[in-house]
């Protein structure tokens, strides 16, 4: 099979292309546009494998994403190809409108012009997987979870853009008959996350003995995901979930900001002692506008319906990151070494 991967020079996207081609199953081709958070150092340990191709090609570019679909006849697209950042969304929200909008539009589009004219064995074993966020429903209280039929209430641009590319993965499987399914996740966190997320932000200043931001009282909560649980649970959605439904991914690990600040530093005490304690770093910065309080998502039903499970503590997950930025600091040269200087998000909306 051929399984096309948009935004698969990113982050999340990028854990999903190496266990792909690992795998050693399929043809994975890389659908990337390389902007900021995309870089092909995120794939250099598949580099040569001739089971991996890669297509530096805008998603909203409609003729450029159809003729993909024309030279390699893919047969699985897992489109994650999206502008993420919540702080850079409140700045410049016309980027998210774009991409995550009408770059979602072009894929559906394209790949129904596409689906459509395949045989009919073809057309059954074709998957569209779009993968979005658990911040379309807004914020959560003291209590609850969001499930697949929680109501959308997104409370940023960035979640917004995100809430209506669902709607269009959505209609685009009730209207068409396109073989759509959707992914709501939670915080994902791991290797190659891009240096102006809080955990490398977090890590890559103490190492330089600088400031560690923490938004507002640092009390805003979060669930905590693995990179490459997520991944594995992206795959078995394509392979055993049901078309036109949605699947929630969490980590069943709820932390505050605080509590994974002070966590990465007690990690770090313990590799540098003579630095310790790191906590003392830690200076609490004017919040983001709209900063959501809580995220926490029941992922039962992919538990219970298709077998995924969790594979890695939040605690061996934060020692297996921190093990991988302290050994990879030219990784952090090569993408944006000044990154985690920068703060956005204070609410001077840019057209």
């Amino acid at each position: 099979m051929t399984i096309f991967v948009t935004g698969g020079a990113g982050f999340i996207g990028s854990a999903l292309v190496r266990d792909l081609v690992k795998s050693g199953k399929d043809h994975v081709v890389t659908i990337d546009k390389l902007t900021y958070a995309g870089s092909l150092e995120n794939l250099k340990e598949i580099s040569g494998e001739n089971t991996h191709s890669f297509e530096q090609v805008d998603i909203c570019d409609a003729s450029a994403i159809g003729a993909l679909f024309k030279k390699y006849r893919p047969s699985t697209v897992y489109h994650l190809a999206a502008e993420s950042h919540v702080d850079r969304s409140i700045d410049g929200p016309a980027d998210f409108i774009q991409t995550n909008l009408v770059g979602t539009f072009t894929m559906l589009q394209a790949a129904l012009e596409y689906w459509r004219e395949l045989e009919e064995s073809k057309k059954a074993d074709f998957r569209f997987l779009h993968i979005s966020t658990d911040e379309v429903y807004g914020e959560l209280g003291a209590e609850g979870l969001f499930s697949e039929t929680s109501p959308y209430e997104p409370n940023s641009p960035y979640s917004a853009s995100k809430a209506g590319s669902d709607h269009l993965a959505r209609a685009w499987q009730r209207t068409f008959g396109l073989p759509v399914l959707i992914t709501n996740c939670s915080n994902n966190y791991g290797p190659y996350q891009f240096p102006e997320k809080l955990l490398p932000v977090i890590i890559l200043n103490a190492l330089q003995g600088r400031d560690l931001p923490v938004y507002g009282n640092g009390l805003n909560i979060r669930d905590w995901l693995y990179v490459h649980d997520h991944a594995a649970a992206l795959r078995l959605v394509v392979e055993k979930g049901n078309i036109g439904e949605t699947y929630m991914i969490g980590g069943r690990a709820e932390q505050t900001n605080i509590d994974m600040v002070k966590a990465i530093c007690k990690i770090l005490d313990k590799k540098f002692p003579e630095k310790a304690p790191h906590e003392q770093l830690i200076k609490y910065v004017t919040d983001r506008p709209g900063h959501d309080a809580r995220y926490a998502v029941d992922c039962s039903k992919i538990e219970r319906k298709l077998g995924w499970t969790q594979s890695v503590t939040l605690e061996e997950g934060l020692e297996r990151t921190v093990d991988w930025y302290l050994n990879n600091l030219d990784w952090v040269e090569a993408v944006g070494k000044d990154v985690a200087l920068d703060r956005r998000g204070l609410g001077e909306s840019k057209s």
